[in-house]
């Protein structure tokens, strides 16, 4: 399987004092990658990564919408993010809000742009948040490491789809 996958190598930069960006290509097209994350069935095959075993997904997918994800972590800690659906364009584009439920005060806005080109698609996410303080905390958190492995195993989900 692994050797149909990409290396592994989401980009991730800061472009302003309050914004992360990430951008991972796959090798799959846009509508795969963008089924497999929107599907719960699927979302709970790749979203915690190498992390933990993920334990519930909610996906009310329509503007006005919330989703929520659970995982219980390899250390026995639970961890939650939910947020609300502002706009959705299927296969193109989500813009949706992301609050980590350990943090519930630094609420995120993320916009997910799924392009293709020759059968490969390049996700973008820019996640924006209200302050340099709350992005730092989310960069220092350990995020990357987890992001990685979870893109990883969303690229192996999206290709092994019909």
């Amino acid at each position: 399987m692994s050797a149909m996958t990409s290396s592994g190598t989401a980009m991730v930069t800061l472009p302003t004092d309050t914004q992360i960006l990430i951008t991972r290509e796959f090798d799959a097209p846009k509508h795969l990658v963008y089924q497999a994350w929107t599907t719960p069935e699927l979302i709970k095959r790749w979203w915690s990564g190498d992390r933990g075993e993920v334990t519930s997904v909610v996906v009310d997918l329509r503007v006005g919408g919330t989703w929520r994800y659970v995982m219980t972590a390899n250390g026995g800690f639970e961890v939650a993010f939910h947020g609300e659906y502002r706009e959705i364009v299927p296969n193109e584009l989500i813009v949706a809000t992301e609050v980590w439920e350990g943090m519930p005060d630094a609420q995120a806005v993320d916009t997910h742009t799924f392009t293709e080109t020759n059968g490969r698609t390049t996700l973008s996410i820019l996640v924006q948040h209200s302050s340099q303080e709350h992005r730092d905390a989310h960069i220092n958190s350990g995020m990357e490491g987890g992001m990685q492995e979870a893109m990883d195993h969303l690229e192996q989900v999206a290709v092994s789809l019909p």
